[in-house]
Formats: C-alpha cells, structure tokens, sequence
C-alpha cells in the first residue's frame, strides 16, 4: 500500500486560513507550499512557533503547522510541550521534507568578513562542526526562524552579519548563498504537523497515532507495563520518549507514535487498557502517515485480533 497523497487526504470542514512559522523564506513555509490543498489556504506567517500554536488554539485562524522533529536534532521541544502538556489541539496530517542549509550573507561577504551568524536555534544545532571549523571566531545568535534571521541580515547590509537558512530566503531578501548544504550530516530531513482544535482525520489505511502516556508510578518495570499493551497486539513504535511532566523533578510522561488508527479496533483497545491501567493518556492525534512504513503489518495484526474478537464472542454466546 502507498502512502495516500494529498489530494485524497481531506481538511477538517470549513477550514480557511492556516498559520505557519514565518516570515517568508522558512522551511514551515516551503513544506506549506508542498501541499497544494495547504497552498490553497489564507496562509499566516507568524514569528514563533508558540505563536502558531497559540492562534489555533484561541481561534485566530483555523489550522497551524509547524516542525515537531529533525533527524539530526531530535523532536522540536516547544511543539511537543504544547501538545502534550498545555494546548488542546490534533495533529491532523504529517508531513516530512528535506531540508539543506547554507550561509547567506549580503551580496560579496566571504568568509573573511563574518564575524556574527544568525538563525533558528534549531538549524545552528545542525551545523556545529561547520561553524567550529569554518568560522570558529563568530558569534552564533538566535532568531525565531531561519527566514528571520535572512531578512534582519538583508537589513542590516553588513558583510560581517551572516544567516543560516533557505535557498528561497537567499532568493527573497536578496542574499547570496556564502556556503551550500552546511548542514552537519546528510540525508537531513524535517518532520512538520498539522493542527487543529478539534477532528480526527478518517482512517486511510496507513496512519499514524499519537499520545502521552502518564505512568500511575514510577516504579521499576513501568515503561515495561506500558510497552507490554502495545507488543502483545504487535503495534508498532514508530517514536518513543520520555518528557519531564513540569509537575517535579524526576517527574516523567513517555510520548509514543504508534502505526494505526484510533478507528482501528485494536489501537482503540490498546488504549482502552492504557488508560484503564495508567495515571492518564492524552490523546494527540490520529492521522495520516507520511512514507511507507509497512501497512501490511498493521492489517495483518487487525485481522487476527478480529479473528480472536470473532472466537471469544463464539465462546460467550455458549453462555446459559
């Protein structure tokens, strides 16, 4: 099974406007304009992601993407919180791009002339090594995003300012690109959600859920008795980590994407028992999956958990 394209994947019913991590130029932005039906929308560029996060919340606009997880960098902090401690949205749709970053610097900068670079906290993170070996003596500063951190070096016109970013921001404030695909590691690519306060998306076939597991205590083997649900039903993990719950130290929630669907019998029974058994379960989302991550597998753990739904009612009907 293919993983369905946008075209077939659907928005929530009267969705309008979308607010996205701007300004113009962000890798939010270019993943939006990756997706004809999110291309279509009101598009908001707003300056931080809680931002984003916080207009869908309170109704200023209807839908807000914005990056979860990198795959040098791990899961985008602010994102997570907000979904699993703080806002009470659903993730709608993935989606998952590549992403490359180079030195812009205003038209003739070398490398001789910088002497400060500037960008998302996220992008300086992937290029570390770049920056010690190449520009050891520059001072690294942060920007509420990569197109941000273009535009102000645009503005300024100074050769010693640099920025990390886009091709397109190099391309929209007028840069020139200093140094290409800086990025520390290949194959760098960056995961974005879609938001809303409400809906879940129907099933396609090749979907992904996710949660925040609250553990009743922390005692040795609780990880355990949460992974037991998920092996015993052979549901896959797609992600697995733990966040500190903000209520003490030491006070942990285990945040899991699993393959399915919440329609999906044997995902809803596995969370039944989760949240049975656990301190609480926040559900995140149900929603279509970016990539092909074996959908065969799901349907197969499906059908014999139908099979043995089928067995144990044959049983309870012998009842007198």
């Amino acid at each position: 099974m293919t993983p369905p394209a946008a075209s077939a994947l659907t928005l929530p019913p009267g969705a309008r406007t979308i607010a996205y991590l701007g300004p113009e130029a962000t890798f939010t932005q270019q993943a939006l304009l990756g997706q004809p039906d999110l291309a279509a929308l009101e598009a908001q560029p707003v300056t931080s992601i809680s931002d984003v996060l916080v207009a869908v919340a309170d109704g200023s606009v209807d839908l807000g993407l914005v990056p979860i997880e990198n795959a040098i960098e791990g899961s985008v902090t602010v994102t997570i919180d907000a979904l699993a401690f703080e806002l009470d949205l659903l993730i709608q749709r993935e989606l998952v791009i590549d992403v490359s970053l180079n030195l812009l610097g205003v038209p003739g900068t070398t490398f001789d002339d910088i002497a400060e670079v500037s960008s998302y906290q996220v992008a300086t993170a992937q290029c570390r090594r770049f920056l010690h070996e190449r520009l050891p003596g520059a001072k690294v500063t942060a920007a509420n995003s990569t197109a941000e951190a273009a535009e102000a070096v645009a503005a300024a016109g100074d050769t010693a300012k640099a920025a990390i970013g886009t091709s397109l921001a190099a391309e929209v404030y007028g840069l020139d690109i200093v140094a290409a695909e800086i990025e520390d590691h290949p194959g760098n690519q960056t995961r974005f959600v879609v938001v809303a306060r409400e809906g879940v998306p129907r099933p396609t076939g090749h979907d992904k859920t996710s949660v925040a597991v609250f553990q009743r205590a922390d005692v040795p083997g609780s990880l355990l008795s949460i992974l037991q649900e998920f092996a015993a039903r052979a549901i896959n993990l797609s992600k697995l980590e733990s966040r500190p719950t903000k209520k003490g130290l030491g006070d942990y929630c285990f945040l899991i994407d699993l393959e399915g669907h919440i329609d999906d019998e044997l995902v809803a029974d596995c969370l039944r028992d989760l949240k049975s058994k656990q301190a609480d379960v926040r559900f995140i989302g149900s929603y279509p999956a970016a990539g092909d991550h074996g959908p065969a597998v799901r349907r197969d753990s499906v059908a014999a958990w139908a099979q043995a739904a089928e067995w144990v009612k044959g049983l309870r009907d012998q009842i007198h």
